[in-house]
C-alpha cells in the first residue's frame, strides 16, 4: 500500500475520533455547567515504516483540552438550583473521592441530604449539607439555608491549574491536585449556569470535519483503486 493511502487512512481515523468529540458537545449542549472540548491534530512518526517508507507520516488526533470558560448565568427559580459566579467547584462525595462540577442542578434526598440527580451528596465545608423543611436559599459565601436556619456551607474549591482536570462523565472532573478555596467567587441561588458550547460554532466545525473526511475518501479511492487499477492494467499488458 502506498505511503500516501496511510496517512490518508490515518487522517480519516483522526476525523473519525474528532467527530465523537464533537458530537459529545453537541449533545450536552444543554447539560448545566458542561465545557466543551478544544480538538486538535498532531504529526506521530511510524517507526515500523520509516526503514521502507521515509515518508510514511500518520496524522493522529491531538489530546482534548477542555474550554472551561464560564457559560451564561441564568434564572431557574428553583431553590435547588446553584450556579458558580466567578472560578471553581462544587465538590461532589462519591465512592470514588472527590470529584468537581460546574453543575449546581441539586435536590434533597429523603433524609434531607443535599444531593445532586443521581443521588450523590453535595459537599459542605463541615460535611454533607442536610436540609429541614422550609424554604431554601442560599448566601453570596455558599451558606445554605432551610427555613431561615443555617444548614452548613457549599464547599467550593478552586485548582491552580486546570490542566490537571480529568472529565468524568458529562459535567464532573477529578483529580490529584490538591485544592484552595475559591476566590472572588459567589455563589447565586436559583440559578444555572448554561453550558458554554456555541452551536453554531460547533455546527460550522461540523461541515468543515464532514468536507475534509470526504476529501480524504476520495484521496483513498485514488491512491487505492484508480491508480493501483491502471497499475495492475499496464503492468498485465507488457
Amino acid at each position: 500500500m502506498a505511503g500516501g493511502a496511510y496517512a490518508a487512512l490515518s487522517g480519516l481515523r483522526a476525523r473519525i475520533e474528532q467527530l465523537d468529540r464533537l458530537a459529545g458537545d453537541l449533545a450536552n449542549s444543554g447539560t448545566s455547567g458542561y465545557k466543551a472540548e478544544r480538538t486538535t491534530t498532531v504529526t506521530a512518526e511510524r517507526p515500523t515504516f520509516g526503514a521502507v517508507l521515509q515518508s510514511a507520516v500518520d496524522v493522529a488526533a491531538g489530546p482534548g483540552r477542555i474550554d472551561f470558560r464560564p457559560g451564561t448565568i441564568q434564572p431557574t427559580g428553583s431553590d435547588l438550583d446553584f450556579a458558580l459566579d466567578g472560578r471553581g467547584f462544587f465538590v461532589i462525595d462519591t465512592p470514588g473521592g472527590p470529584r468537581y462540577t460546574r453543575n449546581g442542578q441539586f435536590t434533597r434526598a429523603a433524609d434531607g441530604t443535599l444531593t445532586t440527580a443521581d443521588g450523590l451528596a453535595v459537599a459542605g465545608q463541615d460535611g454533607p449539607i442536610r436540609l429541614t423543611q422550609g424554604e431554601i436559599s442560599v448566601d453570596g459565601d455558599g451558606t445554605v439555608r432551610s427555613g431561615g436556619v443555617s444548614a452548613g456551607r457549599l464547599e467550593v474549591v478552586d485548582f491552580g491549574d486546570y490542566a490537571t482536570l480529568v472529565r468524568e462523565g458529562t459535567g464532573r472532573f477529578r483529580t490529584d491536585a490538591s485544592t484552595t478555596a475559591a476566590a472572588k467567587t459567589t455563589v447565586r441561588g436559583g440559578s444555572l449556569e448554561h453550558s458554554n458550547v456555541s452551536v453554531v460554532e460547533r455546527m460550522a466545525q461540523l461541515t468543515e470535519l464532514a468536507r475534509g473526511f470526504e476529501a480524504l475518501q476520495r484521496g483513498v479511492t485514488i491512491l487505492m483503486n484508480e491508480i493501483d487499477g491502471r497499475a495492475i492494467s499496464e503492468l498485465g499488458r507488457r
